[in-house]
């Protein structure tokens, strides 16, 4: 049986890496290539199919109506042909993933659901960075993230994992000294315990009580949702935090303020750069992680 003839492959990646990167100099950079030798590559596919792929206007370049449907015919085969390669690798290699994860999600949602995954995948291995700023690394020393934040920027691939409520809560003796409804006299003598990047929780809960003016007699900042947890146990003052990670401290020291409910401005998100998901440790977590509903 005769073997059809192919365009060269790294034409066909060069193409399929502008069309995801939207960025004919992205794409460059990437596969390590001069602009120009990135041109010569998708000329090269152009007269090999004989049609015009992308328009080119100064820097820019535009996927044709041909060039959109060659995509549409050719990408999902490419990472399949892509996938099928890399699943005869050597079966000892190891698929290394660098992943950005907040303390608190990693060890109370995270970490239990992992063994799992080991399970299905045993080449990956998971290198976990808790460094703040973890939105602005992803793409150089993360491969991919699992942040707190309103909406991640669009030039992101990101997939939403929760929706939360925001709690009020303190130790037991606090919060039976506070009482069941809400004072603004009382409050304005505590101190409250708020999350750094997460300023809006506050305002927020203030605006549900009906207080948006409350000035309290202090606000301690903290950097670690694990510390706000602790801190609030041993009465240091009232925690603004989401629900999930409330009810699942498992911690009987801990009393919610009040029957108040509060819709967070802050969800849980993945993220990565959406050239990222080609590489199999982002995909083969990315997949999981959508799957296993953490």
């Amino acid at each position: 049986m005769a073997i059809r003839r192919l365009p060269p492959l790294r034409a066909i990646e060069a193409f399929v890496r502008i069309v995801r990167l939207g960025s004919a100099r992205a794409a460059a950079d990437e596969l390590g290539l001069s602009p120009s030798a990135l041109s010569r590559r998708v000329a090269a596919l152009e007269d090999f199919i004989g049609k015009r792929l992308f328009t080119r206007q100064h820097q820019a370049m535009r996927l044709t109506d041909d060039g959109q449907a060659f995509y549409t015919a050719v990408g999902p085969k490419f990472d399949e042909l892509a996938a099928a390669v890399e699943g005869q690798v050597e079966d000892s290699k190891v698929l290394r993933l660098h992943l950005g994860v907040l303390p608190l999600f990693g060890s109370q949602r995270l970490f239990p659901r992992l063994p799992e995954l080991r399970k299905l995948h045993p080449r990956l291995h998971i290198d976990i960075d808790t460094s703040p700023n973890q939105l602005a690394r992803v793409g150089d020393t993360l491969d991919a993230a699992i942040i707190l934040a309103h909406e991640p920027d669009p030039a992101f691939h990101s997939v939403r994992l929760d929706h939360n409520m925001v709690y009020a809560f303190t130790s037991k003796t606090l919060e039976a000294e506070i009482g069941h409804n809400p004072d603004q006299t009382v409050l304005s003598r505590q101190t409250f315990l708020i999350h750094t990047e997460l300023p809006d929780s506050f305002v927020a809960w203030k605006e549900a009580i009906g207080m948006p003016d409350l000035e309290p007699a202090a606000i301690d900042h903290y950097d670690s949702g694990q510390l706000i947890l602790e801190a609030a146990a041993n009465g240091l003052g009232i925690a603004i935090m989401h629900d999930d990670h409330f009810n699942r401290s498992h911690d009987n020291r801990l009393a919610k303020l009040f029957d108040v409910e509060v819709e967070s401005p802050y969800s849980y998100w993945f993220v990565c750069r959406p050239h990222a998901l080609e590489l199999r440790s982002v995909r083969i977590f990315h997949d999981w992680l959508v799957k296993a509903g953490l």
